[in-house]
């Protein structure tokens, strides 16, 4: 006979593996139907889509889809308003019949709304691989999607079919572009500085709210040190932050800067990063990467002084959140300079 006390531990193990059974069970039941809804979603909208080809121009398309989303309503319910059927046309013209049968295995039908929100096939493929690399939930996507992440990542002002390719290395951790890791511009509106601040005060504000800085920096940033000692000969330099990125197996050295950049920061940031190859490295790791941000940006000098250059990033941060027609102004000027840039040298 068992005692009580080995009944409940008996019932109690019975109990832990039933309740993960149903809860297994219940979430690939609910995969399943949200990869079938997604699926007939989009099915309907390429049916109306293929149906109305050709009506639209006249205004006698939108009337159709008036009359037939009031009988699908009354008809099925919910679900099949004039604005849900014409979000349903637009996931289907933005994802075909491969890409939203896996996707929809990931990805809620939220999301696709959100995403075929984008009209830029690249930017849209950047957040759509962003969220399935981060599992970001709808939330989170608006947001990034609000914050102008797209438009504040290095990989923005690449020619179009550069940003094409280097989005495919998002599932490849050995080939990922570090474009796809680095921003232009960050925001630290979170550091609520001062109107007259220090790098002083700006390296003690970061370390102080080091976990926005961390999200801010984005996903595989790992804080190591501050005011790293780089003994040289008979000089000591420190380094203002060390961080590692995980993802791309690298030291990241960042050095604040107040002003523009400068010719000289290159050369300093050089010193720091031979240093730390020479010293800190480890096995299996790359050579580490600097990351310089200047409280004021000066594109055309970064693009002249760096052209070509891999191991050192130049960004600018800023300590108020602009516009996005400020963020949109940037890169179109940045794009704009890359283009002139590559043709100046073809």
């Amino acid at each position: 006979m068992m005692d009580k006390q080995d009944l409940t531990k008996a019932s109690h193990v019975l109990y832990e593996n039933i309740v993960a059974l149903v809860e297994r069970a219940r979430s690939k039941a609910a995969l399943f139907i949200n990869a079938e809804t997604t699926l007939l979603y989009w099915s309907i909208g390429q049916y109306v889509e293929n149906e109305l080809k050709g009506k639209d121009d006249s205004g006698y398309g939108k009337q159709i889809l008036v009359t037939l989303s009031q009988q699908l309503t009354e008809k099925l319910g919910k679900g099949f308003s004039y604005s849900a059927l014409t979000r349903m046309v637009k996931v289907a013209n933005c994802y075909d019949s491969q890409n939203i049968a896996t996707l929809s295995q990931q990805l809620s039908w939220s999301h696709f709304i959100e995403l075929a929100a984008v009209d830029n096939i690249n930017k849209r493929e950047f957040y759509t691989q962003l969220t399935l690399h981060h599992r970001w939930k709808l939330r989170a996507l608006r947001a990034e999607i609000d914050a102008m992440r797209y438009e504040r990542t290095a990989i923005a002002t690449k020619p179009e079919e550069l940003i094409e390719q280097s989005l495919k290395s998002f599932s490849n951790v050995k080939e990922l572009d570090q474009d796809l890791v680095f921003k232009n511009t960050y925001v630290l509106d979170f550091l609520n500085l001062p109107a007259n601040y220090s790098e002083k005060e700006l390296e003690n504000a970061l370390i102080s709210n080091i976990e926005q800085f961390l999200l801010e920096l984005g996903s595989g940033f790992a804080f190591v040190e501050r005011q790293k000692r780089i003994p040289v000969d008979a000089t000591d330099y420190h380094l203002d932050l060390l961080f590692y990125h995980r993802k791309l197996k690298r030291l990241v050295a960042i050095d604040l800067k107040l002003g523009k950049f400068r010719a000289k920061h290159k050369a300093q940031m050089e010193l720091y990063l031979r240093w730390l190859q020479k010293n800190e490295m480890q096995e299996g790791e790359q050579k580490p990467i600097g990351l310089l941000l200047c409280s004021e940006g000066n594109t055309e000098h970064i693009e002249l002084l760096m052209l070509d250059e891999k191991d050192i990033k130049v960004a600018q941060y800023l300590t108020e959140l602009p516009s996005k027609a400020w963020f949109a102004d940037k890169l179109h000027r940045a794009i704009e300079l890359a283009k002139s840039q590559t043709s100046n040298y073809k």
